[in-house]
């Protein structure tokens, strides 16, 4: 039983190809993230059968999909991450992230502290919002790709990423390009609330971006906006729609369940520290 690592993402479908279409849902994350991660892996057991995937981000920001806790244990192994290439944050299933960072403070002496738990969903039958919100959903154009970034950057904010230096306009153009990221318009026409989707990949896309601005919070506007970008990931050929949630946020949790959406399994995101003294 062995990681395996490549930063082609043809090897990587090649050999976790089974793995990633069986646990879609549950591998959301490393299916988003193939593209762009700087290194890509696979658990494979003694008869071949992969059981494990990961993705690393930049800077060394491993995100976990469906991994059993034994392959997560051994992940500790230096030829896995060598000295002075350690991840800084883990973030996958509660158990399987729990296991590394508990068998990673213990080879190296670097404790590990909670920074978000997240719950995944998966939308079963569609709901609209009752009472349905006032105004009309509407896909972002290039002229709103200014208040759109400058939205991104305050949900980054809102969900404790550090924004500093950090311009969200590629963040937005990407989506608003592809035609995945949608507006809540009110009545006069005013832009309230904005909610994306990822491409559709092996069969899944999962909603993001979801912001509504503090002045215009409480009127439903972003349950507008989650019904219509899952609706149209859904008319786009998703047979799974997902999502994640803050479990410190109880509104939107609420929010997501009556819209139909159905909780698959708990996340967690740990930042690795400096070794203590």
């Amino acid at each position: 039983m062995t990681w395996y690592f490549t930063e082609d993402v043809d090897t990587f479908r090649t050999a976790a190809g089974g793995l990633l279409a069986a646990e879609a849902a549950r591998n959301t994350a490393v299916l988003t993230m193939m593209d762009s991660a700087g290194r890509l892996g696979w658990w494979a057991e003694p008869d071949g059968r992969v059981t494990g995937v990961l993705a690393v981000s930049p800077p060394r920001e491993p995100s976990l999909g469906a991994v059993t806790v034994e392959a997560a244990r051994a992940l500790v192994l230096p030829e896995v991450f060598p000295e002075g290439e350690e991840p800084t944050t883990v973030r996958g299933e509660t158990a399987a992230v729990e296991a590394f960072a508990e068998a990673f403070a213990g080879a190296t002496g670097r404790p590990w502290r909670t920074t978000v738990r997240m719950r995944l969903f998966r939308l079963g039958e569609l709901t609209p919002p009752d009472p349905a919100p006032a105004g009309r959903a509407r896909v972002a154009t290039e002229a709103d790709i200014p208040f759109t970034a400058a939205w991104a950057r305050e949900f980054a904010r809102d969900v404790g990423e550090d924004v500093t230096g950090q311009d969200y306009t590629g963040h937005v153009t990407d989506r608003i390009t592809d035609g995945r990221l949608l507006l809540w318009e009110a009545t006069d026409g005013r832009p309230v609330s904005m909610a994306s989707v990822s491409r559709t990949i092996e069969g899944q896309a999962r909603v993001h971006l979801v912001y509504t601005p503090p002045a215009e919070r409480g009127r439903g506007y972003a349950a507008g906006a989650v019904e219509a970008v899952s609706r149209a990931a859904l008319d786009g050929g998703a047979a799974h729609v997902l999502l994640f949630t803050d479990l410190a946020n109880p509104t939107s949790n609420a929010l997501y369940q009556r819209l139909g959406y159905r909780p698959v399994t708990d996340h967690l995101t740990v930042a690795l520290t400096a070794p203590q003294d």
